[in-house]
């Protein structure tokens, strides 16, 4: 996985393609179709804590949870459990690999004459490139914030990710877990993952209280000799109870935000009243935006074609 890759030759032009040029700090894999962020090592470690307690609850508790269980019985437990956990790990990498709503970057800073007359200049700033104008939303009058890196006027809802160094449309945040920004084309991967994880959390610590009372009935014992004699069983209760705590707590917390229509940056950097949120379409009308409309495509096509001698610097 490299951020830049050798350039092609077309007779004595060389071509690159966008992703070889791209000033953000992103890691591009299979010549630019998956689009990650800088701490994308951080993916790895995910996949880990992941994969790891699964392995452990099939070779430990389903497949002993097999031979209890008549019937077909046994054997879903575990062909339930391997499918959920692939279903989660393809929308990790939908979330992850995807362009999150990457705004394209301006060659030149906007001429002054197309900013409107109602703008605001800010300190260091010249009364010919302010540092916010004015846009109205759906009838409420709200400031954007000029970009200096992306030479550009942000959109309303979009924000510069630092970690990533670009702007993204409907910022959500940039997620350490999952090494990529969350934004307006990968937001419903990422609420779902989340949901997922926390169902398979719950599916994999309730088999093994499961498994846990399946020897308390056969040998007669009670639960704490019982508990003795798998410790995989306890190891697991303990992990999924504190990852409960973690995406059960998202879980919680990103319906909310999608009730009242607000990102996790707007929440903690701006107070939106339930009357000057101009986002906010009620509840059904919310929840459908996030999950019934169709994705945008991606504003960057990073497999395009330049010409070196036009993205190179003089």
């Amino acid at each position: 996985m490299n951020a830049v890759a050798p350039p092609e030759s077309h007779g004595a032009a060389e071509v690159l393609r966008t992703y070889q040029a791209w000033p953000g700090k992103n890691k591009f894999c299979l010549g630019g179709r998956l689009i990650f962020g800088p701490d994308v090592g951080s993916l790895f470690f995910t996949l880990f804590l992941m994969l790891a307690p699964a392995v452990v609850f099939c070779v430990f508790i389903a497949r002993k949870l097999m031979d209890e269980f008549s019937g077909n019985w046994g054997i879903s437990i575990l062909v339930v459990f391997i499918v959920f956990t692939v279903y989660v790990l393809v929308l990790l990498l939908l979330t992850s690999g995807r362009d999150p709503g990457i705004i394209p970057r301006n060659t030149r800073p906007p001429a002054p004459e197309n900013l409107g007359a109602n703008v605001e200049p800010g300190p260091g700033q010249t009364a010919s490139l302010p540092r916010t104008k004015d846009v109205v939303v759906n009838g409420v009058t709200m400031k954007v914030k000029y970009c200096e890196t992306c030479m550009l006027y942000r959109p309303p809802r979009s924000s510069h990710c630092s970690i990533c160094n670009n702007c993204v449309e409907r910022f959500d945040h940039h997620c350490p877990w999952l090494g990529q920004c969350i934004g307006l084309r990968n937001y419903r991967f990422f609420f779902m993952f989340v949901f997922s994880a926390t169902l398979l959390c719950l599916y994999g610590h309730g088999f093994c209280w499961v498994y846990i009372r399946k020897i308390m009935d056969s040998e007669k014992t009670s639960i704490w000799k019982a508990m003795r004699k798998t410790p995989a069983s306890i190891a697991l209760i303990v992990y999924s109870f504190l990852a409960l705590w973690f995406v059960g707590g998202l879980s919680v917390f990103h319906p909310y935000l999608i009730c009242v229509n607000q990102s996790t940056y707007e929440k903690f950097r701006y107070h939106y009243s339930r009357h000057t949120n101009p986002f906010n379409k009620g509840i059904v009308k919310n929840f459908m935006e996030v999950f019934c409309s169709s994705i945008p495509k991606s504003k960057i096509n990073f497999r395009a074609k330049l010409q070196k001698k036009s993205v190179m610097p003089p």
